[in-house]
């Protein structure tokens, strides 16, 4: 490791600070300047003021801290470092929630080595809450104070509560599989994005499961979710890092169960 952890958890809390700080103000407020990345006949992936301004911000703060280290950001690309470290982020996950005023949406800064993510991050600074994972650490901090992560454990997929994004998941096939587990569960919820993975680490739901990420999506809820003893995993079992079809569950017994039916869809 290039630099000590502790260094690395500091730099990453710098990071999420200065992104509340440039995020805030911009929340909620009249005359939000959203564009759509997309093609407007393929659909809306809104881009805020706000995404591009948190992560400016915290690329600053690399710039000043770990001037060597890599970077992979959803706004500004890639740069490569020559530490072996990436700092990968997401300014916003969750932008739709953001223009819509809803509280769901986070900053994600995640630190990775050749094998994935090494430490995590996710914020959501409107309700002042914050999770981490990684380098032993498993915490949550908010208007409640400090308490430790932890994943449910293993129950049975009958009595678990889902969660996705977006309703129609992926492809039609990806909906399909989806479905086919949620309706052995006993709550499906939708929409939370990045805080639905806090959601698991924190010990309230059992499984999030998504199509279509990119390695920002996902790589800070991994080291988070892994750090509270839980299992992120693409749709066969296999590394989830690169983003794709995503798996994260409260406990191997929902993890397992899961794979099973996403498998007949495979």
């Amino acid at each position: 490791m290039a630099c000590s952890k502790l260094e690395i958890v500091k730099t990453a809390h710098a990071m999420a600070d200065a992104a509340r700080g440039v995020i805030l103000p911009l929340f909620r407020a009249d005359g939000m300047d959203v564009e759509n990345k997309a093609d407007p006949l393929a659909g809306y992936d809104p881009v805020t003021a706000a995404d591009k301004a948190a992560e400016t911000v915290m690329r600053t703060v690399l710039a000043e801290r770990r001037p060597d280290d890599g970077i992979l950001g959803e706004e500004f690309g890639a740069r490569q470092g020559t530490t072996g470290l990436t700092w990968v982020l997401d300014p916003i996950d969750g932008t739709r929630a953001f223009v819509a005023g809803a509280p769901t949406w986070g900053v994600l800064i995640a630190v990775s080595d050749d094998t994935g993510p090494v430490y995590g991050l996710v914020d959501q600074p409107y309700i002042a809450e914050r999770f981490e994972g990684g380098f032993g650490r498993a915490v949550m901090t908010g208007p409640q104070g400090e308490r430790r992560l932890r994943t449910r454990g293993n129950r049975p997929l009958a009595e678990a509560t889902v969660f996705t994004t977006f309703p129609e998941v992926g492809t039609q096939a990806e909906g399909d599989a989806f479905r086919a587990v949620a309706d052995q569960t006993r709550l499906t919820r939708y929409g939370l994005d990045c805080y639905a993975y806090a959601l698991v680490a924190g010990g309230y739901v059992d499984l999030v499961i998504e199509a279509g990420l990119n390695a920002y999506d996902i790589q800070a809820p991994i080291a988070v979710i892994e750090a509270a003893g839980g299992i992120v995993t693409d749709w066969s079992g296999g590394p989830a890092h690169g983003g794709g079809r995503v798996v994260a569950a409260a406990g191997r017994q929902q993890h397992e169960a899961a794979l099973d039916i996403l498998g007949q869809f495979l």
